[in-house]
């Protein structure tokens, strides 16, 4: 018997992270996906441990600032797109606001650590969005490209055909004949 899983990252990561540091008795404060405060000190025995167990699963601790910042930016792009105020906004003075630098640091830091830019980044983003929308809801062309704040169809295809090498329309139905493969 095969079963299909539907899962939220963030809230797998979320718990996921809470259990190990409520297992080493860890006082903390989860603000986002990858921002926890550890309230109080943590000693260097608790500190190897929770890396330890983190590391066996992917999870990496970041102690370099400029990664850090990364992967703040990357969690606020994501934030942006997903939340109905926000995703009008223009994306550097969205991010410039949010994290509290200089749109130019922040795309030089961001650029210097993932050999790409922000702007390259966010399309990747919301041509994944669209993906998720395309498999998981009704929604039609025109409802996911005002969702994901494109000023038309043919921008969000155009992206979305540059970044995949299909066409949305071709991507919906070769998961409609996955879909219905594997039902069988």
């Amino acid at each position: 018997m095969k079963l299909f899983v539907k899962y939220d990252f963030d809230t797998l990561c979320k718990n996921f992270v809470s259990e190990h540091l409520d297992a080493l008795d860890i006082s903390y404060t989860i603000h986002s996906v990858n921002e926890v405060t550890v309230n109080g000190d943590l000693n260097d025995n608790k500190y190897k441990t929770l890396t330890t167990a983190l590391q066996k699963y992917g999870i990496e601790i970041l102690t370099n600032q400029k990664s850090t910042l990364v992967e703040r930016i990357k969690h606020a792009i994501d934030c942006m797109l997903k939340d109905e105020k926000s995703k009008h906004l223009k994306l550097s003075s969205y991010l410039a606001d949010t994290l509290n630098y200089s749109y130019t640091y922040l795309s030089t830091v961001f650029s210097e650590n993932t050999y790409t830019s922000i702007e390259n980044y966010a399309i990747l983003r919301k041509v994944d969005l669209a993906k998720e929308f395309m498999c998981n809801t009704n929604l039609t062309l025109t409802e996911i490209a005002y969702r994901l704040n494109y000023s038309s169809v043919a921008h969000l295809s155009g992206q979305f055909k540059k970044t995949t090498g299909l066409t949305p329309s071709a991507f919906i139905n070769i998961m409609k004949k996955k879909k219905q493969y594997k039902i069988q």
